[in-house]
């Protein structure tokens, strides 16, 4: 009877535990309906937003609707690519809730191949560029088009979202790497793109020999999708700039008026942001084309003394970079025909950025023309000075007045003249400046309340640029066409440039700091390739014969443990 009991009493017990296990598990999930946190043990926290990502999902109004063409039969790296996109898909799905849909899709599914090549010319229309991989054998050499970019809705307004950054020199898995850790950013800021209610205001200046509307068509437009974009003459009109949230003055070639400068000055006190693209040399390809020599020579356009007084001098010399751009250049004859061939051109250089900041970390190769060098200068520890982007290690510096001539083509450089070190093209300025016009006005301009003069800046922010032409996109004047800025006819690649002034123009204007996202890097242990070729052999006879060892050993000891067990 004591025997019954207990078996009753531990049966009890049992019941009575799966009750409570069974119970635990249904409070824990009516708890979690109520109350959200998600745990990220990774060390990067890759699986985490950021709180300006959050509280964008949080706030969407409508439904943002995702299409990934990253979608088939991808390679590895690819197939990685296509996981942390849908990753950070779900991720933002959870405080967006059903305002974020998604779906992947294949581009390459039609077997038809007109139909897949109108496919793909509608998603290059669509701003989503192509990728095209070589798979190479003995038997076959195999061409795969992959489109690794998405289209973005909301409303009635749509963006393109390139997924794949490239990046010139990069290898395709670090490249890759890269791209995966600036999938929250670009995400966000084409959301951000579609949705923008009220769009804050940029004013390119006119009235000092500027670039004209068509020269400057293609990063207008871009920056139209995100911001309200206008041309301004100031024409010594005290308000004529009160109204924007950033000015660009653009490859300005006849001087600036005393007024004009005063403007300028006190719309930066105020808190307005400037983008200086400002060239001190006067110089053009076209002129060499119409002789094999020309000269460079110094402008004065009357603002050196203010950017002075803000932190920076604009240096009238010209840049020569092993690092450059080709252009072609006549070598001989074929019959009738002359033969031309691609060469360096060493005054334009091809600036790859290697800042950590934010506006060009891992951002592809930049072209420029007869750029000239930056120098921070004074002591203000309120400016705070960052240089964007800089020339190669091997640069030569040539002064201004200089013979100008394409015979450099024709002969290698000596390298040992190009010695000078990375040199300073684009520097970010950030604090609180001084007025150029401090102690320089008359009382009564000073004490006026219409002018309301200040001495020092609100915290604001400046960029100034030593080539004009990186914003400049290539035009033609008969057609009234342009092309994409950062296109080179030569090489027919398309550049950054478009990239680095948008990153630019975010990072002065974004109030929210989503920028800053682009900050945020993952520690992806990429695979040692040349390694892996190397020691093929030696692992692919490890991982077949080794475990078959092991059960071999496993097997015999287990053997002769019972034969020795029984045998006793």
């Amino acid at each position: 009877m004591v025997k019954i009991a207990g078996l009753k009493s531990r049966k009890w017990n049992d019941i009575t535990m799966m009750l409570l296990g069974i119970t635990t598990l249904i409070l824990i999930n009516v708890v979690g309906s109520f109350l959200f946190t998600r745990i990220d043990l990774t060390e990067d926290n890759r699986y985490s937003l950021s709180t300006i990502t959050k509280t964008q999902a949080e706030e969407l109004e409508d439904i943002v609707f995702v299409r990934v063409y990253l979608e088939g039969d991808l390679p590895a790296d690819y197939k990685r690519l296509h996981d942390a996109t849908k990753e950070l898909l779900d991720e933002y799905r959870v405080y967006a809730g059903d305002n974020l849909q998604y779906e992947f899709i294949d581009p390459s599914e039609n077997p038809d191949q007109k139909e897949r090549e109108s496919v793909y010319r509608k998603l290059v229309k669509e701003g989503i560029s192509p990728t095209t991989i070589t798979n190479s054998s003995l038997e076959e050499t195999q061409e795969k088009v992959i489109f690794a970019g998405a289209i973005i809705s909301y409303g009635s307004k749509s963006a393109a979202w390139q997924i794949l950054k490239t990046q010139m020199g990069v290898p395709e898995p670090i490249m890759i790497n890269n791209s995966i850790q600036q999938l929250e950013y670009e995400l966000a800021s084409v959301i951000r793109k579609v949705s923008t209610v009220n769009k804050k205001r940029i004013a390119f200046v006119e009235g000092h020999g500027e670039y004209s509307k068509l020269e400057v068509s293609d990063i207008s437009k871009h920056l139209s999708d995100q911001y309200a974009v206008e041309r301004i003459e100031i024409n010594e009109t005290l308000t004529a700039l009160r109204t924007f949230n950033l000015i660009i003055i653009a490859g300005p070639d006849s001087a600036f008026s005393e007024k004009d400068k005063f403007i300028i000055d006190q719309y930066i006190m105020k808190g307005g942001k400037v983008m200086w693209f400002y060239e001190p040399v006067d110089i053009s390809l076209d002129s060499l084309r119409k002789t094999p020599t020309t000269m460079s020579l110094p402008k004065d356009i009357n603002i050196d003394d203010q950017l002075f007084r803000y932190g920076v001098r604009v240096n009238r010399n010209l840049i020569m970079d092993l690092q450059c751009l080709p252009l072609p250049i006549v070598t001989g004859q074929v019959g009738n025909t002359p033969r031309q061939e691609l060469r360096p051109w060493y005054y334009f250089p091809m600036v790859i950025p290697k800042s950590k900041h934010p506006i060009v970390k891992n951002l592809d190769a930049i072209k420029t023309e007869f750029v000239s060098t930056i120098d921070r200068v004074g002591k203000d520890t309120s400016i705070k000075k960052t240089v964007l982007l800089s020339s190669s290690d091997y640069t030569k510096l040539v002064n201004a007045p200089n013979r100008v001539s394409f015979n450099i083509l024709r002969q290698k450089p000596d390298k040992r003249q190009y010695n000078i070190g990375p040199e300073a093209i684009a520097i970010l300025l950030e604090g609180e400046f001084q007025s150029n016009f401090k102690n320089r006005i008359t009382a009564q301009i000073a004490d006026d309340s219409k002018i309301a003069f200040r001495e020092k800046s609100y915290p604001t922010a400046q960029i100034i640029i030593s080539d004009a032409d990186i914003i400049r996109n290539r035009v033609n004047v008969e057609r009234g066409e342009y092309y994409a800025l950062g296109h080179d006819r030569y090489t027919r690649r398309i550049y950054a440039n478009k990239d680095f002034i948008l990153n630019c123009v975010n990072y002065l204007l974004d109030d929210s700091g989503l920028l800053e996202v682009r900050s945020k890097e993952f520690k992806i242990r990429l695979l040692d390739r040349p390694r892996i070729e190397k020691e093929k052999t030696k692992w692919q006879v490890i991982n077949v014969l080794l475990p078959i060892l092991l059960i071999m050993l496993y097997g015999g000891l287990s053997y002769y443990i019972r034969k020795k067990k029984y045998t006793e």
